[in-house]
């Protein structure tokens, strides 16, 4: 389904027709699954979003697998072997769809728990937005800025307020109030860090950056 520029065959990453390609060669899988009775065989559910899946098996993980491999050779969609593993989700995590999924500990006790939180890959891409849109160069008046990130921050929210979120939401409060700082303190030539002249009171309640730990949680879909 995906081509680069010295391909002859597939489509390019991110072309608009790959997302409706992707689903009908998907729905074709799935319906073969459903024919096959593969939710009795396997013990298992598919969860599936574009061409990206996981499936969900009680004990027959490995007969699931070579079954899917099998047919999407049929359908000349051979599998991504770099993003395909088995994972015993009792023991370890896997992520999907930007959470990862899999064994959490509660912060007070250590107890485990079986929940779901923002993966950290998802987190680090989110601080390399904002770390590009507070870059030196950026010379828009703050006003501007600080829209542009307040909507990254809500939409970041938006999708990320599922499962267990309250201390990545803190961590990337922390991260954005002070690269707020410190671009505002070399935009306004403040010697050293600037906390006192631009402190969290300052930041969160004068110039109105968004705090995730302080908005509504969504309803539930």
């Amino acid at each position: 389904m995906r081509g680069g520029k010295g391909n002859s065959c597939g489509t390019p990453q991110g072309g608009v027709i790959s997302p409706l390609l992707a689903n009908i060669y998907m729905n074709r899988f799935l319906k073969h699954w459903r024919l096959s009775k593969c939710d009795e065989a396997f013990r298992a559910h598919v969860v599936a979003y574009a061409d990206d899946f996981v499936i969900l098996s009680r004990g027959r993980a490995n007969e699931a697998l070579a079954w899917t491999k099998a047919v999407m050779t049929r359908l000349e969609l051979p599998l991504n072997e770099e993003k395909t593993s088995l994972k015993n989700a009792q023991q370890e995590r896997f992520n999907f769809l930007g959470y990862s999924f899999g064994p959490h500990y509660f912060g007070k006790n250590g107890k485990r728990y079986l929940g779901a939180s923002p993966s950290k890959k998802s987190v680090q891409r989110f601080k390399t937005t904002v770390r590009k849109l507070l870059v030196p160069g950026n010379h828009d008046p703050w006003p501007e800025v600080g829209d542009r990130l307040n909507r990254s921050l809500r939409g970041w929210f938006g999708y990320f307020s599922y499962g267990t979120y309250r201390r990545v939401h803190r961590g990337v409060d922390r991260y954005v109030y002070e690269r707020v700082r410190d671009f505002l303190v070399r935009r306004h030539k403040v010697a050293g860090r600037g906390s006192r002249r631009f402190s969290t009171g300052i930041v969160y309640e004068e110039l109105r950056l968004l705090r995730l730990e302080r908005l509504p949680r969504p309803a539930p879909p």
